[in-house]
């Protein structure tokens, strides 16, 4: 009888154990999971600059966020970087452009940089891929480090159209 009733307690205990268990790895993932929901839409909490910002999931939670592949000038200097010759310039780009837009992010192999930045690909929600765009306008240049190289040839052709028609810092 006693064997019955520890039976009858079995589905409980299964639904417990991986209710419980959900919400410990959802606590404990990674935080660039987080915010890598599909066709999720983040707002932009605060610019860096050109290359560098902070969203928010609207729960709180901040994500600081650098784009792949491409290397903005400095606007300032902090710590051992200095300012760059259009690199204002180059931040006043992205922050105008993104006003009032929101975000998705997609990642590649690795998530963080070595500043334990999140590193991502940005996307607009009209389907504009803003580091390609970023380039294309002469606003950065190319910075893969492999293995986050997804884009990489369609990052240089940018570039070279950017160069070619003197746009942004190719003035």
């Amino acid at each position: 009888m006693q064997y019955m009733k520890n039976i009858s307690l079995l589905p409980l205990l299964i639904i417990l154990l991986f209710g419980c268990s959900n919400s410990i790895a959802r606590a404990n993932e990674p935080r660039a999971e987080r915010f890598a929901q599909e066709k999720i839409y983040y707002e932009i909490y605060k610019f860096v600059d050109g290359d560098t910002f902070w969203i928010t999931d609207g729960k709180g939670r901040k994500e600081k966020i650098r784009f792949i592949g491409i290397d903005a000038p400095e606007p300032r200097s902090v710590g051992k970087k200095k300012k760059q010759p259009y690199g204002e310039e180059a931040s006043a780009f992205v922050k105008k452009y993104l006003k009032g837009k929101k975000v998705r992010l997609e990642f590649d192999v690795q998530k963080y940089d070595r500043y334990q930045r999140t590193l991502a690909y940005i996307w607009l929600e009209d389907g504009t891929l803003l580091n390609d765009y970023i380039v294309r306008n002469g606003y950065a240049v190319v910075s893969t480090f492999p293995p986050n190289v997804k884009y990489q040839q369609r990052f240089l052709k940018s570039e070279r159209y950017a160069r070619e028609k003197k746009l942004g810092m190719w003035k």
